[in-house]
């Protein structure tokens, strides 16, 4: 009898575990709503009370603070939906189901696949969709610059799903998980250039934010979606930098699925 080929014994799993992901979250309707209802309504008062007290210039994108936080509250999207969509990982591992999906004849490297693709898969939608609100805010985003959003959106999810995923892989409680989101992911989502310019900021805090991997999505963002203003970061340069985070991100997760640990898996 011949064997499946080992493209098949890496991808149907991947799909199986995505598409369960997908499944999963969009059977828990408040948690839909809470992930596009919270930034939204944080964009909402953060940026009327802001409002025009707020300038980082006089081009277009810059005379309201709803124009600038716009693509801070878009990535704050992409980030709670990335890192929240990760704890699947904890609750499989209590129901027992990530011990049988260890058991099963397959790599484990269709665990990281399918769950990290399935979190991406998510928190892409959901940042795109608050894209709707761009009009809003004097955005009008054509074909090529809407293509070139996508692909920044989709490599911060990868990345922070990816992240999420590290983080909560050897983790058994959720109360933790959350711990380390407050102590770490939120100073990383402030730091980015979502609530103040990196021009303005200063010396110390500057160079924090250059080291921060969000950053560059969050200009990249800018950049594509408010073309006239001034650029503090080329866009290659942004790409490259999420390119690099990215894959560093991902092969963080095959690190630690793959390392021997005494610990139980469930």
């Amino acid at each position: 009898m011949q064997a499946p080929p080992a493209s098949i014994g890496l991808l149907l799993p991947a799909f199986t575990l995505w598409w369960r992901e997908i499944v999963r979250f969009y059977r828990q309707k408040s948690r839909v709503v809470g992930v596009i209802a919270s930034p939204l309504l944080f964009w909402l008062v953060i940026g009327s009370g802001f409002g025009t007290s707020f300038r980082s210039g006089n081009a277009p994108g810059q005379q309201h603070y709803l124009d600038y936080f716009y693509p801070g509250a878009l990535i704050m999207i992409v980030l709670f939906t990335s890192i929240f969509t990760m704890m699947s990982v904890i609750e499989d591992r209590k129901e027992g189901f990530l011990l049988s999906v260890m058991v099963a004849p397959m790599p484990r490297s269709a665990i990281v696949l399918g769950k990290v693709l399935g979190g991406t898969t998510l928190s892409a939608v959901q940042g795109l969709i608050f894209l709707a609100f761009a009009p809003f805010v004097g955005v009008h985003v054509g074909v090529g610059d809407f293509l070139l959003v996508t692909l920044v959106v989709f490599l911060v999810a990868f990345a922070l799903t990816s992240l999420g995923f590290a983080i909560a892989w050897p983790m058994d409680s959720t109360q933790a998980f959350h711990a380390i989101i407050n102590l770490f992911l939120i100073p990383l989502w402030l730091l980015s250039g979502s609530l103040f310019p990196l021009a303005g900021a200063s010396g110390w805090l500057r160079f924090l934010m250059r080291l921060n991997p969000l950053t560059y999505g969050v200009e990249a963002l800018r950049g594509l979606l408010y073309p006239e203003s001034s650029a503090v970061l080329p866009l290659p340069s942004s790409l490259a930098a999420l390119g690099l985070f990215t894959l560093v991100m991902f092969g963080l997760c095959f690190l630690r699925v793959n390392r021997r640990s005494t610990r139980p898996a469930a």
